[in-house]
């Protein structure tokens, strides 16, 4: 047999690569199933395939995670809110930064495009703030501090509460400010609440948010975040996924935190509570961060197999892309809602009780519940 004559062994099944020209008149969903053939371009593609065929079918609770500086360059109007509006996006797991950088746009105040090619003594002597290339005010953080403690000390903040609970009501004075504004659609938390996104933060204590909470406990005020109603709310959300027959998905922006909060959903029903469960069905990651520094940010679906997280059954369910997610976000975004009708939102928010009561009778009946209650 000679060298033409060899079998493939289907390696070769793959569609040929040849592309039509571009022209200038293609969408975008258009252009991401033409063009985006090979290396990360192909893997945003199977993000994109992935996301629209699988993870939104309307048995699928999708939960996304936000890292690195999303909302102030504009993604949570852009990207996130429609989404949410679309039904898109069930639940959320973010960085509180992103959520207090939310807000300024809620409160009406500006943020700026600028330039990473600046000397920041200057900025800093002119009273101008910088993320990377966005400019704004110092004031803008004055205001939205002073925006955060006059609601916090409202009476109905007054009690323990999850980071859903306080983003929620958050949200609901947003909204309100907002139409007071004439400027709706500009927060996320506001159309969170709107929608019934229910919205978590892994580490509360570390924004300005958490900051200003921890200031106005040192004037007696009883706002407390309950970091363990999160952890059980979110078992909670997706074990009702599950349970119900459903099916589980999750879509990564970056790593860090809220990455391993979602995720490690799935190790809380199986080790912790001890109920049997396979773990997440779908997972779309996008991220910059390389696996072989051991970090978790950079960690693959299939490492997270190991612990319980991703189902090992449902590997060809998961894509990552290492690009940067200020150009994959609107890229996606705009596939899926090219590529699939609107779905019926699940407002998990409003069901919070009863998704905690259903875990409760979960641990109860089938995990370990009382185990160890007689250990001296």
């Amino acid at each position: 047999m000679n060298a033409n004559e060899r079998p493939s062994h289907g390696y070769l099944r793959g569609a040929r690569i040849q592309p039509t020209a571009i022209t200038g008149r293609e969408s975008v969903a258009e252009l991401v199933d033409r063009a985006f053939l090979a290396y990360n371009g192909a893997r945003l593609r199977e993000g994109a395939h992935l996301l629209v065929e699988r993870m939104l079918a309307d048995d699928v609770t999708v939960a996304l995670s936000l890292t690195g500086a999303l909302t102030p360059a504009g993604l949570g109007m852009s990207a996130i809110i429609p989404l949410m509006e679309a039904g898109f996006v069930d639940w959320i797991v973010s960085t509180g930064a992103n959520l207090y950088h939310d807000a300024h746009f809620g409160l009406g105040l500006s943020l700026h495009q600028g330039t990473f090619a600046v000397d920041d003594v200057e900025l800093h002597d002119n009273g101008v703030v910088r993320i990377y290339d966005i400019f704004f005010d110092y004031k803008v953080l004055l205001d939205t501090d002073a925006f955060f403690r006059e609601i916090i000390s409202g009476p109905e903040f007054q009690r323990a509460m999850s980071t859903a609970e306080f983003h929620n009501l958050c949200g609901k004075y947003l909204s309100a400010r907002e139409k007071a504004l004439g400027s709706e659609k500009r927060s996320l938390l506001a159309a969170a609440w709107e929608y019934g996104v229910p919205i978590y933060t892994s580490s509360p204590g570390d924004s300005s948010i958490g900051m200003n909470v921890a200031a106005k406990a040192l004037e007696g005020n009883g706002l407390m975040f309950d970091v363990n109603a999160d952890v059980n709310e979110t078992a909670a959300i997706v074990w009702d996924a599950k349970a119900s027959g459903g099916r589980s998905a999750v879509w990564i922006l970056g790593g860090g935190s809220p990455k391993n909060f979602l995720l490690q959903t799935e190790p809380q029903i199986q080790e912790v509570l001890g109920i049997a469960e396979k773990g997440h069905d779908y997972f779309l990651a996008v991220t910059d961060a390389r696996p072989d520094t051991g970090g978790l940010s950079g960690a693959t679906p299939a490492e997270a197999v190991s612990w319980g997280k991703i189902d090992p059954d449902q590997l060809p369910g998961t894509v990552i892309c290492y690009t940067d997610s200020t150009i994959a976000l609107p890229l996606l975004t705009a596939y899926a809602l090219a590529r699939h009708a609107p779905r019926t939102r699940k407002r998990i928010y409003d069901r919070r009780e009863n998704l905690m009561k259903r875990l409760r009778e979960a641990y109860y009946a089938h995990g370990r519940a009382g185990e160890g209650a007689d250990r001296g």
